[in-house]
């Protein structure tokens, strides 16, 4: 199974109307052709590093607060190493990957969720999920395949790395959400 990193543009993928997305479409093809490379130069038991394309704020003072706090682990996963700044992936190959740095949601009416106090939009991009910070200035975005990792573990794990990060805002709803976490009944790994 291939990661968002890891995968070329999808059909599905062409639904989304993101900023970005053609940055998504370059970041999976490069990246695949990066871990591909990789993999025939890397010896031993060590991972490949994880071709990751920086967020155009990752050289912000702040991320590096959140990212010296990251965990070894998350959702199960070990933390493996990235190729740029502000970012980190966990599993072989990558079932976790975040990126410090990203813009800032304004507001909106997709599915916010709060979780150990740090509240996330949360969006399905067909063959994986999207978490991004809400309220919290640089937002930290978080890809994850939820056939391979809960969306609540990703949440909590990274909770208090993303703490570090002051937050501003938050999610606000006139009732309560009924829609799912996404990933809930993903199995650990």
């Amino acid at each position: 199974m291939t990661t968002p990193a890891e995968r070329s543009t999808a059909p599905g993928l062409t639904r989304m109307s993101r900023p970005g997305l053609s940055r998504v479409r370059r970041f999976r093809t490069v990246g695949a052709v990066a871990v591909v490379g990789l993999g025939l130069i890397v010896s031993g038991c060590s991972a490949p590093v994880a071709d990751v394309e920086a967020a155009p704020e990752a050289t912000d003072p702040v991320c590096a607060e959140a990212m010296v706090s990251l965990p070894d682990a998350v959702a199960g996963f070990d933390r493996r190493e990235t190729d740029s700044q502000a970012t980190a992936a966990w599993g072989e190959p990558s079932a976790v990957i975040l990126r410090c740095g990203v813009p800032v949601p304004g507001p909106t009416t997709e599915h916010c969720v709060t979780a150990n106090g740090i509240d996330w939009v949360t969006r399905d991009d067909g063959e994986f999920w999207t978490l991004t910070t809400y309220g919290r200035s640089p937002a930290i975005e978080v890809l994850f395949d939820d056939t391979r990792a809960a969306s609540s573990s990703v949440m909590v794990d990274l909770s208090s790395a993303v703490g570090r990060i002051p937050a501003t805002g938050g999610c606000t709803t006139s009732a309560p959400t009924e829609a799912p976490i996404p990933g809930a009944d993903a199995p650990s790994s």
